[in-house]
């Protein structure tokens, strides 16, 4: 792992906050986390799964990251997904993305050309977040013990599912809002960690039937349900606060003053 900026982040709290960008390979990623002096090995770290169409730095993402680590003095990394952000897009994608736009223009649905697409993704995106885990906790700043857990939307929850079905090192997930296929409801089977899932209730393209059957396939025993009005991208900034929330009681972290 490779970083290649270190940026000090102004935040509204006392505890400062810094911004470093790295990259492992082709992969290109950003790790925030409190300033040096201020966190301690073993702390608890986020993985934060961006949309579809998005990036590492996406402006919800940074804000609920520096949300995370500010409030609760968590680190929180993300990564681009192959072919978005940083990283090039290669033909198959650019025509799943080209389908895509066609479909939107025309009035039609785009479901089955992003989940072919987000499917695809998030079976290449899998192991480069196992690669980045596993240069995240080499670092003396996190270190092997921290507890691990994981957040994202659309895309990020396609990721996160294969993921922590896979990953034994996740022990909480926050997240909402996805295109579901048959293959993320047998992932759901095999998730047990506490989790909570937010589903758009009046999303046009994402149908709250197929959500409401995602989260009855979790395994977990400790799950909750939230249901907003509006679309995926409408969160309510008091669901992004239930979130940090939840993780933050099932990973260990400490409220700080504001």
């Amino acid at each position: 792992m490779d970083f290649i900026s270190h940026t000090l982040v102004s935040g509204t709290s006392a505890h400062g906050l810094v911004e470093r960008e790295f990259t492992l390979g082709e992969i290109t990623g950003v790790l925030w986390s409190p300033t040096s002096g201020s966190t301690a090995p073993g702390s608890p770290l986020l993985l934060s799964g961006h949309s579809g169409g998005m990036h590492k730095k996406a402006p919800g993402l940074v804000a609920n990251a520096l949300h995370c680590v500010e409030t609760y003095g968590f680190l929180v990394a993300a990564i681009d997904a192959p072919g978005h952000g940083d990283r090039p897009r290669n033909r198959q994608d650019q025509q799943w993305v080209d389908d895509i736009q066609s479909a939107r223009a025309g009035g039609r649905s785009i479901a089955s050309a992003v989940v072919d697409y987000n499917m695809s993704l998030a079976d290449r995106a899998v192991p480069e977040w196992q690669r980045t885990l596993d240069a995240l906790q080499a670092l003396p700043d996190i270190g092997a013990e921290a507890p691990i857990g994981y957040g994202g939307v659309t895309l990020g929850v396609a990721t996160g599912l294969m993921l922590a079905s896979v990953e034994s090192r996740i022990a909480a997930l926050s997240f909402g809002g996805v295109f579901v296929a048959d293959a993320l409801i047998e992932s759901a089977r095999k998730i047990t960690v506490p989790l909570e899932y937010r589903i758009p209730w009046d999303d046009d393209h994402i149908d709250r039937t197929s959500g409401l059957a995602l989260f009855d396939a979790f395994a977990s025993k400790d799950k909750t349900l939230h249901a907003h009005p509006g679309s995926h991208f409408q969160v309510p900034e008091h669901e992004q606060d239930s979130s940090a929330r939840f993780l933050a009681r099932h990973l260990g972290g400490t409220r700080h003053s504001i």
